[in-house]
């Protein structure tokens, strides 16, 4: 089940029916627990007990690790919770990445190794809950934070629907607590709500879907031929823009759902195209994953705290295991190796030039240039393979043989459109919030844009597919 579907909207509409109905709280909260497993298993069903395991596992680890005062104990029940979550996550989505690349291995050794098939089916959203849950109990172990008090609000945590299968990823001391008492979203709670959802659908549905996806197809799925570096530019800042709608929309989507419920999550971005500076960007990109890599790998990894040289390799540490968290594809692994060495850069740079300040005229051009070698990062993330990345690359410096034009005047302009709109209304947007700007506009004016948003998507509806980050 998707929010761009028809499916979704009657489910939604019930659940919200139900929530508002005159139930005692805990019935309510049942009501959550049993939709969001029917949410879920619209994908594949047997998947659901994937859910179970995390939850009960590491529920009983946390429960056990209070219990105990023996810091072998704690750190047993600790390791087991970890243990089973990434064995589960390795299993199901890195097994046939593993396999291939032994499989690699053997043959430069000369060993011809033909294993069965690995024909297994990636759970949707197994990153994303997997290291929901992972949170909860390292925060335990840590002491950062308490166990939930009843297995009913951990369970909801886990599988509460609105940020399930692509995130958010909640932290158990954002979402836990708003379960200890009934929770009823307020008119102006509801109206911002529906408001948050439609702008979500609006950016995947027409923006991403309807525009940005085919020209994006158009050039990096082409079957046969070179495209022209024109092409290639404009088939990557499609992509751009096609990523950040896609994620974003799902993310205001989800946001806008709990809203409408009356629970609170966190933003998930916050115009990132506006970056100035890696850190920056990350800052604003995808910010409960980076936050969530910051503080479970680089800072256990050294963070700052141990010299130069330690900083550097935490830095690309935490960015390679986030590419690769990303798909179980040597690509992600060079887009995330990439980021790290910008962010390594980036930081040399600022040490070196510490008592530099840019005027407003630097720092612009720093944020184009940052925008730019993104998207350098982004070709790896959108081709399956190296050969394909390679034949982007050298299309977008002119160095390809007979190249081939492979997207059409109207739609090229269209796209190129999109995006100069989305990175102009970064800017524009860099250090303000979608509330602010819904508050200060007429209301005639915000319920037209409203209303061309919600014609928009419903002439679209049909054509829409799944969240890209769906399959991560």
């Amino acid at each position: 089940m998707i929010f761009n579907s028809l499916t979704f909207v009657v489910f939604f509409a019930i659940v919200l029916g139900l929530h508002r109905a005159p139930l005692p709280w805990t019935a309510k909260k049942i009501v959550l627990l049993v939709a969001s497993y029917l949410f879920y298993a619209a994908w594949n069903p047997p998947f659901v007990i994937l859910l179970w395991i995390s939850t009960v596992v590491d529920w009983w680890a946390a429960q056990a690790m209070v219990k105990s005062g023996r810091p072998w104990t704690r750190r047993a029940w600790m390791i087991t919770s970890v243990v089973v979550n990434l064995g589960l996550l390795g299993f199901f989505k890195y097994g046939q990445f593993l396999l291939d690349n032994f499989i690699v291995l053997a043959g430069a050794a000369g060993i011809a190794y033909q294993p069965a098939k690995y024909d297994i089916i990636l759970p949707v959203g197994i990153s994303f809950y997997t290291f929901a849950t992972l949170s909860y109990t390292l925060d335990v172990y840590l002491r950062r934070s308490k166990p939930a008090k009843h297995f009913l609000d951990y369970a909801l945590f886990v599988t509460f629907f609105p940020h399930l299968v692509a995130g958010p990823i909640m932290r158990p001391t954002e979402l836990v607590p708003q379960f200890a008492e009934e929770r009823r979203a307020t008119p102006h709670m509801m109206l911002f709500g529906m408001a948050l959802l439609t702008l979500g659908l609006f950016q995947k549905v027409v923006l991403a879907d309807g525009f940005l996806g085919p020209v994006v197809e158009a050039v990096y799925d082409a079957r046969k031929g070179v495209p022209m570096a024109l092409d290639a530019w404009v088939g990557t800042f499609a992509f751009a823009g096609q990523i950040f709608c896609d994620f974003a929309g799902y993310s205001t989507s989800a946001i806008g759902v709990a809203l409408a419920l009356g629970f609170a999550m966190p933003d998930n971005f916050r115009f990132p195209y506006a970056a100035i500076g890696f850190s920056d960007f990350w800052r604003r990109w995808h910010i409960t994953l980076s936050s969530w890599l910051r503080d479970y790998l680089y800072i256990p990894l050294g963070g700052n705290r141990h010299g130069p040289a330690r900083t550097y390799a935490a830095l690309m540490g935490t960015m390679l295991l986030g590419g690769l968290w990303h798909g179980a594809n040597w690509t992600f692994v060079v887009w995330g190796g990439l980021h790290g060495l910008y962010l390594s850069v980036e930081r040399w740079l600022r040490g070196r030039f510490a008592s530099y300040r840019p005027g407003p005229w630097m720092l612009a051009a720093i944020g184009a240039l940052t925008f730019l070698l993104i998207n350098i990062t982004w070709v790896f993330f959108r081709a399956k393979t190296f050969g394909g990345a390679w034949t982007i690359l050298t299309s977008m410096v002119g160095a390809a043989t007979k190249p081939v034009a492979m997207i059409a005047m109207l739609p090229m302009i269209y796209a190129m459109t999109i995006v100069a709109g989305i990175v102009a209304t970064h800017w524009a947007m860099r250090d303000k919030t979608i509330e602010l700007v819904i508050q200060k506009t007429p209301p005639l004016l915000l319920g037209a844009i409203w209303a061309v948003m919600a014609m928009a998507i419903i002439a679209e509806q049909g054509k829409g597919s799944a969240f890209i980050y769906f399959q991560f």
